[in-house]
């Protein structure tokens, strides 16, 4: 409600009713569903710090990724695989969520502009990359093990036998 001077009496007016009198119901147009937020029901959300430039944005607004990366490169990986003593060591992984606002998660190309009528698609994208048939449930390749090499003259390597 607001007031409006008509020939110096105070009215009040109604904010869905025009100064004619008229009501009317004005809303702006929206871009997205959802307002480019996955608040639903919730009045506020905390503020996080984008990974990339520390811009406060809404938790619930932020692009958030998951990111699992090697903690060694792919060649030193194979220096530390021939100087290691254990044959199956899995090197740990590196874990890390990564939060963006939106300007720096279309600039990084995170996410893209799309057209209208893309928008209206919710649906996840499709996974990049299909499983692979050489890969176990770990994710790491199955090698077949090399035989011992053979050297002349030298005892044969005999396997330890498991007693119970």
């Amino acid at each position: 409600w607001y007031q409006r001077r008509d020939m110096g009496n105070i009215r009040l007016f109604s904010p869905l009713r025009s100064f004619s009198g008229r009501s009317f119901l004005h809303t702006m147009p929206q871009k997205r569903r959802n307002n480019g937020r996955n608040k639903h029901g919730r009045g506020h959300v905390k503020a996080i710090r984008c990974s990339n430039c520390a811009r406060c944005a809404p938790k619930d607004k932020a692009i958030k990724r998951f990111l699992v990366r090697n903690m060694v490169d792919a060649s030193s990986q194979r220096d530390l695989r021939e100087a290691s003593a254990f044959e199956a060591y899995a090197l740990p992984k590196l874990y890390l969520k990564q939060q963006y606002c939106i300007s720096c998660a279309i600039h990084s190309r995170v996410v893209r502009v799309r057209s209208a009528d893309d928008r209206r698609n919710r649906a996840p994208p499709a996974n990049r990359r299909p499983p692979r048939e050489d890969r176990d449930k770990t994710g790491a390749p199955q090698r077949e093990r090399k035989p011992a090499p053979v050297v002349p003259g030298a005892a044969p390597v005999v396997a330890p036998v498991a007693t119970a």
